[in-house]
């Protein structure tokens, strides 16, 4: 079959171009903007793109026409599409039908962390020799690829709650079905297309409705917006995890060795399963791992072996990831897009790093920073770090000015990369480490930074 996707470089899609044509599918798509890595990974699989959305893509006519979320009304190659009557759907519809139907389907889901704690979860199956399948928006180190058929019946999945198309507007996660379904938290997020968080919450709870009675949700003690969830209905068997909690019932506890997280140990109905020893940091990662290891449980791996996997994790790119270190100074790549993240992100690096200097340089990129719906919370994100650059990207609704004026943290707001690079460089000495934080390309600013760094 020739499968031919729209938006084809997006985090989401992209995987998916990757398990059609690991199904054996001819796969060509395009995008507004085809540029690396995706771009890399699909034409390194023999994937065909194209520039743009010409209609004469559609030239000779592909027998499905897999749609991305990006796409809306209006688009050319939409436009011509539906005048012409070609068969389409949506790529979690697609992903649904062709893959996930015959799977165990390990899905997770929340605001934060979904990328990380879908790795591990990936990373502990297949070090336990299970060979899972694994569709996930980000690079996983220890795999070199997004996505992957896998040669078992388990499927681990990163389970968005966005939109699934122009012409569906249901969350991605709903399609998936899963049978272990972690969430890992929930706040507003996605003023694009949510009013409010109950908006999200109901959404959340068509997922939660739709496990079957012997599969199993897992989350944190604690989260009032997924207590309420749950409090709506819930016909699963509910695992709850927690740190440094003696006295809860959860069925999954960490007890903190390091404050930083580095080192926890792991409590199981509250029998010591073993001591998690790794290079991640900060409590949200630490919720993360345990979330994992409760998860691969439910499919059969003991404990003892996902702590195991876990002290031999090497993370995933962009989330905190180490990407040069110049004259003593640390460069960090972080996908933050959200006042929690930047703030647990900063929050895990300080109690790493003690009184070492952290500068943060921050793009608010996604749809909902644009929007400004959580710019109170912005100057409150960023007290761990010792300076603050912030980028205001084109076309945003509002000043990053206001910002500066309210944070208590040293900060300033650039238009230009090469304005902030040049300040930037004067403000870094030995022993000091740069968070880059952004959901986006930013400009290539990490690589044009250490360059700079180095001349």
């Amino acid at each position: 079959m020739h499968i031919h996707i729209l938006g084809i470089c997006g985090t989401f899609m992209g995987s998916l171009a990757i398990l059609a044509k690991q199904l054996g599918h001819r796969v060509t798509g395009s995008d507004q903007n085809v540029y690396p890595p995706m771009s890399t990974q699909l034409e390194s699989q023999g994937i065909e793109l194209i520039q743009g959305y010409d209609p004469e893509q559609f030239n000779p006519e592909p027998d499905l026409i897999v749609v991305g979320n990006a796409m809306s009304r209006g688009n050319p190659a939409i436009e011509y599409m539906l005048n012409k009557g070609l068969n389409y759907t949506s790529g979690p519809q697609w992903l649904s039908e062709h893959l996930l139907k015959d799977k165990w389907v390990l899905a997770v889901a929340g605001t934060h962390g979904k990328t990380t704690t879908s790795t591990m979860l990936a990373w502990i199956l297949d070090h336990a020799g299970m060979q899972p399948g694994f569709l996930i928006g980000g690079v996983p180190l220890d795999f070199g690829v997004s996505a992957r058929v896998g040669e078992s019946p388990f499927f681990v999945i990163e389970a968005d709650e966005y939109d699934t198309a122009f012409f569906d507007k249901r969350s991605k996660f709903v399609h998936y079905h899963p049978r272990t379904l972690v969430m890992n938290n929930l706040e507003y997020d996605h003023a694009d297309i949510f009013p409010d968080l109950e908006a999200i919450q109901r959404q959340f709870h068509h997922v939660v409705r739709i496990v079957p009675e012997n599969g199993q949700i897992i989350f944190p003690q604690g989260e009032d917006a997924l207590d309420q969830v749950i409090d709506m209905g819930v016909w699963s068997d509910v695992s709850r995890t927690a740190i440094n909690a003696p006295e809860s019932e959860c069925e999954w506890q960490a007890v903190l060795l390091n404050e930083d997280g580095t080192r926890f140990e792991v409590l199981h109905n509250g029998v010591a399963a073993g001591v998690v020893s790794w290079a991640m940091t900060g409590k949200h990662n630490v919720y993360n791992g345990l979330a994992a290891i409760a998860a691969s449980r439910n499919v059969g791996v003991q404990p003892h072996h996902a702590i195991e996997a876990l002290n031999e994790f090497a993370g995933v790119k962009r989330r905190m990831e180490l990407i040069g270190t110049v004259n003593g100074i640390k460069v960090y790549d972080d996908f933050a897009h959200h006042p929690t993240a930047i703030e647990t992100t900063l929050q895990g690096i300080r109690a790493q790093v003690g009184a070492q200097k952290v500068v943060a340089v921050i793009e608010p990129r996604s749809n909902t920073m644009r929007l400004g719906t959580h710019q109170a919370l912005l100057a409150e994100s960023v007290t761990n770090a010792d300076a603050v650059y912030w980028y205001q990207p084109k076309g945003m609704d509002w000043s990053l000015q206001n910002i500066v004026e309210k944070s208590t943290v040293p900060s300033a707001v650039y238009s230009e990369t090469e304005a902030l690079i040049d300040d930037l460089k004067k403000d870094l000495d030995a022993d000091c480490h740069v968070v880059i934080m952004s959901n986006g390309g930013f400009d290539g600013i990490h690589k044009r930074l250490l360059t700079a760094l180095e001349a």
